[in-house]
């Protein structure tokens, strides 16, 4: 389930007869919990909702799910190496990693 940028991950607790779930992507903890989908659905909305206010009501900004940076080390070779495959593509270094994880995420979802 997604919500307003928001991942869940849902569960199925058979012995307790409940749906059950948690946002993902964040460092603070939002579960949520119901018996039919349609309403795990609306406390998922609820709750990301619920987060959302206390943070404004704290003066803190929420924890968002990802920001676009993302940190990467590798080897100084390495570097070096994706310096010079960038630079042959015409490209950023950052623009190349890009379409070069693109190409591999591409590959792995089709399989």
């Amino acid at each position: 389930m997604k919500y307003k940028g928001y991942t869940a991950h849902i569960e199925v607790d058979e012995t307790a007869g409940i749906l059950f779930g948690k946002v993902l992507d964040v460092k603070d903890v939002i579960t949520f919990q119901a018996d039919t989908v349609a309403e795990l659905k609306k406390e998922f909305h609820n709750s990301v909702d619920d987060y959302l206010e206390w943070c404004a009501e704290l003066e803190e900004e929420p924890d968002k799910p990802f920001s676009g940076n993302l940190p990467f080390r590798t080897t100084p070779q390495r570097h070096h190496q994706i310096f010079l495959a960038a630079k042959k593509a015409g490209k950023s270094i950052n623009a190349w990693m890009d379409d070069v994880i693109a190409q591999e995420i591409n590959k792995a979802i089709s399989q």
